[in-house]
């Protein structure tokens, strides 16, 4: 059957705003950090999952986008949750969350590697993260790039999507850096056609959606 790849959806969460689809949903005072920041966004939206308190900065940037990106859709898995697959890039990795792990090993006098950092010392955590919430056990890959390629996302999405190994995608850019955070995730679904403004998935449109400030 032929098929189009299409951007279903977007969200992203920088500059203290929160877009979907179009619209800022949220915005946040630009005096808070990160870490307040996300979760004033957790809190707005009501969402309902105790243990986002217990991730780091980057695994909350990513859960935040994915859970308002997926908010109100049925997955395109409706017979196998290995059809929905997880693409993720930034350039920093976990090395926000190295540094914090870091700085409980060094000094001799209070050394105290904690547990609960150290989990998150690896980027495709975050990838985990987002899995175990919405039961996802497709194709799931973390790279990290100098800065956003779109090209070479839609190039690895459209692989996996034209051989048929996944039949929806969570895509797209998920950095984090000491103060500095940017968060843009797609939801690439095979569609027999573009309607209601759905636009096609292509690497130009990718560039489209990222550039977007509020």
């Amino acid at each position: 059957m032929d098929y189009t790849s299409i951007i279903r959806d977007y969200c992203i969460i920088r500059d203290h705003h929160v877009i979907r689809g179009d619209q800022v949903v949220f915005t946040g005072d630009k005096s808070m950090p990160p870490a307040s920041f996300f979760t004033e966004i957790y809190r707005h939206f009501d969402m309902n999952y105790p243990k986002f308190y217990k991730m780091d900065n980057l695994c909350k940037l990513g859960f935040l986008a994915a859970e308002l990106l997926l908010k109100d859709k049925n997955l395109q898995h409706s017979d196998t949750p290995y059809e929905t697959g997880i693409i993720l890039y930034n350039a920093s990795s976990s090395l926000d969350t190295d540094r914090n792990h870091q700085n409980s090993i060094s000094d001799q006098a209070a050394y105290y590697p904690s547990p609960s950092v150290f989990v998150y010392t690896l980027a495709n955590i975050v990838i985990g993260e987002i899995c175990i919430r919405h039961k996802l056990y497709g194709e799931s890959t973390f790279f990290i790039e100098k800065e956003f390629d779109a090209d070479r996302l839609y190039n690895y999405v459209k692989l996996l999507l034209d051989d048929n190994l996944v039949e929806s995608c969570i895509a797209g850019w998920i950095e984090l850096d000491s103060d500095h955070y940017d968060g843009v995730l797609y939801l690439v679904e095979k569609s027999p056609s573009v309607t209601n403004g759905i636009v096609n998935f292509e690497p130009g449109k990718l560039i489209e959606i990222y550039s977007r400030r509020s």
